[in-house]
């Protein structure tokens, strides 16, 4: 699956995370810190395979904002 690079956290410096990507088949791929136990635990219905990461809320917003830009370009 090729991904496209949206948004990444600019303090995290020159590598890491959290990012978010856009996949070639429209879906969202969010890269970010692995949730500690405690949390994991709060979550509701995780299949497997399935898991959860951490980001925070300007990430998600500046993918939001230029997922939005590229598709009204």
């Amino acid at each position: 699956m090729k991904l496209t690079r949206l948004f990444k956290d600019q303090g995290s410096g020159g590598t890491g995370c959290p990012t978010v990507y856009l996949a070639e088949n429209g879906d969202f791929v969010i890269q970010g810190n692995i949730l500690d136990s405690d949390t994991t635990a709060e979550l509701e219905n995780v299949l497997p395979g399935e898991s959860a990461v951490r980001i925070s809320v300007d990430v998600v917003l500046g993918a939001v904002e230029r997922y939005t830009a590229a598709r009204e370009g």
